[in-house]
């Protein structure tokens, strides 16, 4: 199991730029792949985009080109800087981490991107 806090959300204008930050503690941190999630109101969650121990990244077609997901592992921390927001995006955002060897699932507590004028 990994504890997760998320960080970085806000209030930001439409065109705006936010970075959010997830730290993990409590495994290895590598050994995760990290994974950012959205649920706007009345919506189900949605996965943005997510990112292996080695650095792959894969994400939604409605984010491509404007989000990218990164992470630190001396640091385990993963980011997702997002550019050029649309008042679509706002949502809580959620850290998610997946065990690779168990596949066990720990969430973060969200952190709410409001994009609005």
């Amino acid at each position: 199991q990994v504890h997760i806090v998320e960080s970085g959300g806000g209030l930001v204008q439409p065109g705006g730029s936010l970075r959010l930050s997830c730290a993990a503690s409590g495994s290895i941190f590598s050994s995760y792949i990290m994974r950012w999630f959205r649920q706007a109101p009345g919506k189900q969650r949605e996965l943005v985009a997510y990112i292996t121990g080695g650095g792959t990244t894969v994400y939604a077609d409605s984010v491509k080109g404007r989000f990218t997901i990164s992470r630190d592992n001396a640091k385990a921390t993963v980011y997702l800087q997002m550019n050029s927001l649309k008042p679509e995006d706002t949502a809580v955002y959620y850290c998610n981490a997946v065990a690779i060897t168990t596949g066990g699932s720990s969430w973060g507590q969200g952190t709410q991107v409001t994009v609005s004028s």
